[in-house]
């Protein structure tokens, strides 16, 4: 049986003048910001125009562009091949605020014609700003009869948390363990999303302690912490670069990993690799480290396989989508 796997991403802009577009889609979309149009047009018109010149800043240092979509080919090869040991599987990506768009991809999928439809987010934590948006997307312009499945959420699968356990043993030293803090920095969030049921900051909470509990390591200095804070809004934290700041000034040696992006961009690239190195030699960090994305790490690989094949479709009856219980394991976003 033909079946279409589709991973979805965030996306980037692929070259300096994609950067105002890029940013406009970003900040036009209702998960982002919950106002009605045309008041929303404006805003992001707006927005986009203000930090189009910044942002440009930015890709320069990757290029002039992002590599995400680069990235999530190799990922996408990987995954496909994988997968074709399984059954008569094809992938395809889509990414939310650029190209490959949904709407671009669809019709790639129907020319596939396949019986089933996987949409597989690569966000291991569910939020409705990002897994949540990509989904009502794929909703609104899916006007077949595809049977169609979604996972919703990885926080806790057994090779998500290998891959990275694997990654991180590889930049410990035991001898400086008690002079090093190892920072968890996942992507933040305005307190407002996650105060109306957002379970993301619960998820990647739950994937740090399952990263810690396979470390097993005796009195690991660690910490959780959120990074990419902008605007006035109260947003969650600690924040990553207040963390660094902290940790540096007490001679600590630091130890960074990305915990909710799997494919590296200007978050990482830039605002992990270049700024908060910078901010950690500054203020007399004995080291700094970044651990890197997942990428195509055969063990990460390997959960999404396991993901696909075994359809997991994380729901549970009785709540209102796409929230999660109390456990927050388990995410209804049926589709």
């Amino acid at each position: 049986m033909k079946r279409a796997v589709i991973l979805m991403n965030l996306g980037g802009p692929d070259k300096q003048e994609s950067v105002k577009p890029f940013l406009f889609n970003l900040f036009n979309d209702y998960a982002i910001i919950n106002i009605i149009q045309p008041f929303r047009f404006f805003i992001a018109k707006l927005i986009s125009s203000l930090r189009e010149k910044k942002a440009k800043g930015i890709y320069k240092l990757m290029g002039g562009g992002s590599p995400i979509l680069k990235l999530t080919e190799f990922q996408k090869k990987s995954l496909e091949k994988s997968l074709r040991k399984k059954g008569e599987y094809k992938c395809f990506i889509i990414m939310r605020y650029w190209h490959p768009r949904a709407s671009e991809v669809y019709q790639e999928v129907l020319q596939y014609n396949p019986k089933e439809v996987i949409l597989l987010p690569l966000y291991p934590q569910f939020s409705t700003t990002t897994t949540g948006s990509s989904v009502n997307e794929w909703k609104n312009i899916n006007k077949s009869n595809f049977k169609t499945k979604t996972i919703c959420c990885y926080p806790d699968n057994k090779n998500f948390i290998n891959a990275h356990v694997k990654s991180i043993r590889k930049f410990l030293n035991i001898k400086l363990l008690p002079k090093t803090i190892l920072l968890f920095s996942a992507h933040g969030l305005p307190q407002k999303v996650i105060d109306s049921g957002d379970p993301y900051q619960r998820q990647v909470e739950e994937t740090v302690e399952k990263i810690i509990e396979g470390l097993k390591i005796k009195n690991l200095n660690f910490n959780v912490c959120y990074q990419s804070r902008v605007g006035p809004l109260k947003w969650i934290g600690p924040s990553t670069d207040d963390e660094i700041i902290k940790n540096a000034n007490q001679k600590r040696g630091i130890i960074l990993c990305p915990i909710a992006f799997v494919s590296e961009h200007s978050e990482t690239l830039v605002e992990l690799d270049i700024e908060y190195k910078y901010l950690a030699k500054k203020n007399g960090a004995l080291f700094y480290k970044r651990v890197p994305a997942l990428g195509v790490n055969k063990d990460f690989i390997k959960g999404l396989t396991n993901l696909v094949i075994n359809k997991n479709n994380y729901g549970t009856k009785g709540l209102k989508p796409p929230f999660c219980n109390s456990s927050f394991r388990r995410c209804f976003c049926r589709t």
